[in-house]
Order: C-alpha cells, then sequence, then structure tokens
C-alpha cells in the first residue's frame, strides 16, 4: 500500500470509531429510561483517561430539553493548573427509542460520539456510562461524592463488561 491510502484508511478508521454512537459489543443500554428524569446536574465521579478533560476537576454535566426535542448538554470542569474552569456546550439525541438510554452527542459540529446509559438506578440518582468502545467510560452521580457500596457496585458491573476498570480517574470534587 502507498502512503496515502494507508494515510486515508487510518483516518476511516479514526472517523469511524469518533462518529460511532453504539455501545461496545457485548453492552447493553438500559430500558425503561425516562429522559425527564436524568435531566439536570451530574457530578462526575470517575472516568477513563481522554484528552477532551484530561486535568480537570469538580467535572459536571448538565442536561436541559432542547426546542428540536433533543437533549442540551454543559460539560463543565475546572482546571487546577491553569486556575480556570472550562466549558462546552453539545447536543445529544436518542439513536433508537427514546426509553433506551443509547443516544448519540456532538460538541463539535456534525460528528457524533456514543452516550450509552449501562447502569441507572431506580432513582435517577447514579449512573454508569460508556461510549462507543472500552476506551470510554463514566461513573456520575447526583452529589458530589458517591457511597462507596455504589461505587464498588458500578465499577464491578464495568469490571464483568470487561472495561479497564483499574485504569479510572476519581475526580476531585468540591465538597
Amino acid at each position: 500500500m502507498t502512503f496515502w491510502k494507508l494515510l486515508i484508511a487510518a483516518a476511516g478508521s479514526l472517523l469511524t470509531v469518533a462518529c460511532s454512537t453504539t455501545p461496545p459489543k457485548g453492552v447493553k443500554v438500559i430500558s425503561d429510561f425516562d429522559s425527564q428524569r436524568y435531566l439536570g446536574r451530574w457530578y462526575e465521579i470517575a472516568r477513563l483517561n481522554h484528552p477532551f478533560e484530561r486535568g480537570l476537576e469538580q467535572v459536571t454535566a448538565t442536561y436541559s430539553p432542547r426546542d428540536d426535542g433533543g437533549i442540551k448538554v454543559i460539560n463543565r470542569g475546572y482546571n487546577p493548573k491553569k486556575q480556570t474552569w472550562s466549558e462546552s456546550e453539545g447536543k445529544a439525541y436518542f439513536t433508537g427509542k427514546p426509553n433506551e438510554g443509547a443516544l448519540k452527542v456532538s460538541f463539535f459540529g456534525p460528528f457524533y460520539g456514543g452516550y450509552n446509559i449501562i447502569a441507572l438506578d431506580d432513582d435517577y440518582q447514579h449512573a454508569l456510562i460508556c461510549g462507543p468502545n472500552r476506551d470510554y467510560l463514566w461513573i456520575l452521580s447526583r452529589t458530589p461524592q458517591l457511597d462507596d457500596k455504589v461505587k464498588a457496585a458500578l465499577v464491578e458491573k464495568a469490571r464483568q463488561l470487561d472495561f479497564p476498570v483499574d485504569t479510572l480517574i476519581w475526580v476531585k470534587q468540591a465538597g
């Protein structure tokens, strides 16, 4: 293969993963999802490492309805080295039935990534989210701190689904 063919193949592969919205093989999203109950602020308790949140603390995600039927997403985090807050606004839409926790989210124009809710308690107080592959995983909570037993149960679920939980970053939250 020539250099250009390799470059095009690599770029195509990257875009396929970057724009993928389905959960990883063997991972199922929740059913009986109520997006209205999911709206509001969530605190990031843990995440796998990725460049767009690197070094951030006190990370939150706030969800609200959009006029077009989607969900507005505001991600916010504090960079202690720069002593600055950063904020990104995105949009999310269901990829299938609105009662299933499978969405696509975009912060960058036409490019969407998977936002797959794979665990959620009955009271909508904590959640386990994954992206299109096992490199993206988040533990979210309605409060800045999460009970150790709940954390352990969410980590164990992720471990059983073959996520690299030993590399989770535990996010510093205020309070």
